[in-house]
């Protein structure tokens, strides 16, 4: 192992004088070249939905125009947008993939600088920020973390920083028990560091913050980690290597995959994420380039620019949408790219995992905060110096949320186009079928395209249980997309209009992680309102047209369903029949890593 290096200031590795002429600021893509793919991109998305915009206005506009179609277009066109540049997304991903020999290359040039034997030159500081999670799972994780770094020989290069923003003496207590214990079963001055705050003043990234600004100095890259993230020590030597090669790699994001669970609603759920993340993030690294995301955790940060230049601004005006951004992750790197840093994302499975909300409940608290802090992207677009792409970032951060309201307009109105077109004699009936179901194609495209990677990809099944567990376990998530997309839309629409008379309250605490059942009570307390929309929707149609009810059941059934199926996803009855069948499993149920196994070791002593 190598020797431990001192704890000196901070000096960057070899940082550039400045950026080549024609070239990214780490002199990994011509700006010629992404230029012409974006051009591409848009060329795609703009006949695409124009095509999907004629076609719809020859359906309502069939008799005449009338208030609801106006109302009914002009949703669609804030809701169609996200979908269409799925497709896309999701197309040109299954492309690289299948389709070229150099898809890596094409998208992540830098890779494979972290395949080479580099010695490292850099010292990383592994962060772990918690708020009132469960502290022996958190250290748990960490542990596991630091065992597998110093398995690769290189764990010397990397220290430990608990950050703690609890409020919970409890809590509070058993994070320092734990952390003082892990220092001195070390017994290396300064390798864990377990810092609380007395207050979470800018949540998470008043959290990060704060270490920049006190311990920052000492470290060139941190590696910021939520409590349920858990990464090999492989995978961090590698980014590790890459960030080392490439000074002027600000932030370099890795694939976030999820961690094998019990829960029957996070294995469908992150079975899901697993296959349409893949295309759908590669399809969009080819094109975005050096503009690329950031979620916040799981992804090597390079200290210096960001503390200088990533310092978020305190939003004016009141809640909900003043205030601390709480969706920190994209604007920090919209500010990195400003600061003339690269913003990359390695689309590659490479053991990098987290752990998903066990139950709809769960899920919607995560998804109503991440609504909220895309929202207040819109006191965020006019930051002076942006790059046009990360504005485009910000706008389509916040459209992912608006389209949702939209969908639900377009619902509630059905009823009254089946009273509307009911007497028009040439009603284009199949067209109206045909965009139907061409929508709803391009909806399930990135699902789809992931499903077709691992058909495509020699012994690709075997790694899910076999092609018959595969394809079952691929119709399950299809039919639970449909009724978790119903939810979780119809909630995000509900929370927008709170917002929009300052009803609505979101705060950052801990969250269950493991798998628990949802009592009768709980589940309807929390979704009756979708149960009595989708009474609405389904009697009116039972009355009006059978047939479109019928026609409507992919869009509407979650609603009269959320409560049950709710309760049933949440049922550990039913995820434990998910692992013995072995259904909805990812890889890393059949064959675990080292990391995942150490951890379930220490669960169980």
């Amino acid at each position: 192992m190598n020797q431990r290096p001192a704890p000196t200031t901070f000096q960057p590795a070899a940082q550039e004088a400045g950026v080549l002429p024609g070239l990214t600021p780490a002199g990994l893509q011509t700006i010629g070249v992404l230029r012409a793919r974006r051009l591409l991109v848009l060329v795609l998305n703009l006949v695409t939905l124009a095509g999907l915009l004629f076609g719809l206005s020859r359906v309502l506009g069939a008799g005449g125009w009338t208030l609801a179609d106006i109302v009914i277009f002009v949703a669609f066109l804030f809701g169609a947008p996200w979908t269409v540049l799925g497709f896309w997304n999701a197309a040109i991903g299954l492309w690289l993939l299948h389709g070229v020999e150099d898809g890596r290359e094409q998208v992540a040039p830098f890779a494979v600088d972290g395949d080479a034997a580099t010695p490292l030159a850099v010292r990383t500081a592994v962060l772990m920020t918690l708020r009132n999670e469960d502290p022996a799972r958190a250290f748990r994780r960490l542990r596991v973390v630091k065992q597998s770094l110093d398995a690769t020989g290189q764990g010397a290069w990397y220290d430990y920083f608990v950050l703690s923003d609890s409020n919970d003496p409890r809590v509070a207590a058993a994070e320092e028990h734990l952390a003082e214990g892990w220092a001195n079963e070390i017994g290396e001055s300064g390798r864990v560091t377990y810092r609380r705050r007395t207050d979470n003043a800018g949540f998470k990234a008043g959290n990060v913050r704060e270490f920049c600004e006190r311990w920052g100095d000492r470290y060139e890259l941190m590696l910021p980690l939520d409590a349920d993230s858990v990464m090999s020590g492989e995978a961090i030597v590698r980014l590790t290597r890459m960030m080392q090669a490439h000074p002027r790699l600000g932030i370099l994001q890795s694939l976030v995959v999820g961690m094998p669970s019990k829960s029957a609603f996070a294995r469908i759920f992150q079975f899901g994420m697993r296959h349409g993340m893949r295309p759908y993030t590669m399809g969009s690294a080819w094109w975005i380039g050096e503009c690329g995301p950031f979620w916040g955790h799981n992804a090597m940060v390079r200290i210096a620019p960001f503390r200088d230049e990533c310092h978020l601004p305190v939003l004016p005006g009141g809640p909900p949408l003043g205030g601390p951004v709480m969706s920190h992750d994209q604007v920090e790197a919209t500010l990195m790219r400003r600061a003339g840093y690269e913003v990359r994302v390695l689309p590659e499975e490479m053991g990098s995992w987290e752990e998903n909300p066990p139950t709809m409940l769960e899920f919607a608290k995560r998804d109503l905060r991440w609504c909220l802090g895309n929202l207040q992207y819109l006191k965020l677009i006019d930051l002076p110096g942006l790059k046009p792409m990360s504005r485009f970032q910000l706008v389509w951060a916040i459209l992912m949320f608006l389209g949702l309201p939209a969908w639900t307009l377009m619902i509630a109105l059905l009823p009254w186009k089946v009273i509307e077109d009911g007497g028009i004699a040439d009603y284009p009936a199949g067209l109206a079928a045909f965009l139907y179901v061409l929508f709803f194609m391009m909806y399930l495209s990135p699902k789809l395209a992931g499903f077709a990677d691992i058909l495509l990809t020699r012994a690709g099944t075997k790694r899910y249980g076999g092609t018959g567990c595969f394809i079952t376990s691929s119709l399950i998530e299809i039919v639970f997309a449909f009724l978790q997309g119903a939810v979780s839309t119809f909630r995000t629409t509900l929370f927008m209009i709170g917002l929009a008379f300052g009803r609505a309250k979101i705060g950052w605490n801990g969250q269950s992680r493991d798998a628990h059942a949802l009592s009768l009570a709980t589940a309807f307390a929390g979704l009756w309102p979708h149960l009595l929309f989708g009474l609405y929707i389904f009697i009116a149609l039972a009355i009006l047209s059978p047939t479109v009810l019928l026609w409507s059941l992919p869009l509407t059934a979650g609603y009269v369903l959320a409560v049950p199926f709710a309760m049933l996803t949440a049922a550990p009855a039913l995820g434990e029949w998910f692992v013995a069948r072995g259904l909805c499993g990812i890889p890393e149920d059949f064959d675990p890593p080292a990391e995942l196994v150490a951890i379930q070791a220490e669960t169980r002593a």
